[in-house]
């Protein structure tokens, strides 16, 4: 095989080092998509770029891989983080999908006033972005957190970083990013229910906030995440 089989491995990547296989992963390669040695490979790991990698030795509970050449050096995502309510699980880890095919650098998931869900599976949703990395050709994986407090974030918001406020109270009126500068900037889209009467205070009175409208209708949470993120990109990432 050419290497068209993407895996994530947290281990150093170089030419000539050799990779090996947690079971799943062994799993994965040897019995689901029929690799064996001398297959090649593709491996990334968030650090090193992309490389192939040969099977060195191939087993039901282990490998070895080696690597033989880079592929492609790592590319990096615009300074985009995604702060968003958890919802549904489902709607949730499509989030986390599609934030990271559509190049967000960290996912933060907040808990708001109406936030439906009041924890997560950080390690499931992390798992997620890693798989959507291989799926999309990724070389780097966004880091997915912990749930955490709006109300702690807003406290020590950094003073760098802007923040799109996807308002739903601006609905109808005109969605504008043109003229911003890129730099370090963060997305924010509100739960189901809406962000409170203090939320939105506080939101408000936060300099490095930006209200913007999503068009003339409300979105769901899911599909806001990606509107917002698509628009962002197509303006000050790199999709321009």
């Amino acid at each position: 095989m050419n290497g068209k089989v993407r895996l994530y491995v947290d281990h150093p990547l170089a030419q000539g080092q050799a990779v090996p296989l947690t079971p799943d992963q062994a799993h994965y390669l040897f019995s689901v998509m029929r690799l064996g040695a001398g297959d090649a490979v593709t491996l990334f790991n968030g650090r090193d770029g992309a490389w192939r990698a040969i099977v060195a030795q191939a087993g039901k509970r282990g490998g070895i891989l080696t690597c033989d050449a880079q592929t492609a050096p790592l590319r990096l995502p615009p300074d985009l983080w995604l702060l968003f309510a958890p919802i549904k699980k489902a709607r949730t880890d499509f989030i986390v999908e599609k934030a990271t095919e559509l190049g967000a650098a960290r996912i933060i998931p907040v808990q708001t006033r109406h936030t439906n869900a009041d924890r997560i599976r950080q390690d499931r949703l992390q798992a997620h972005a890693v798989e959507a990395a291989e799926q999309c050709g990724g070389t780097f994986v966004p880091e997915v957190t912990e749930l955490q407090p709006l109300d702690r974030l807003l406290a020590d918001w950094p003073a760098a970083r802007k923040l799109l406020w996807c308002d739903e109270g601006m609905v109808g009126q005109p969605t504008a990013l043109a003229g911003h500068l890129p730099g370090p900037w963060a997305i924010l889209i509100g739960p189901e229910g809406g962000f409170s009467d203090t939320e939105q205070t506080r939101l408000r009175a936060l300099p490095q906030t930006l209200p913007l409208s999503l068009g003339p209708r409300i979105l769901r949470t899911d599909t806001a995440a990606v509107a917002a993120l698509t628009l962002w990109q197509s303006v000050l990432g790199d999709w321009r």
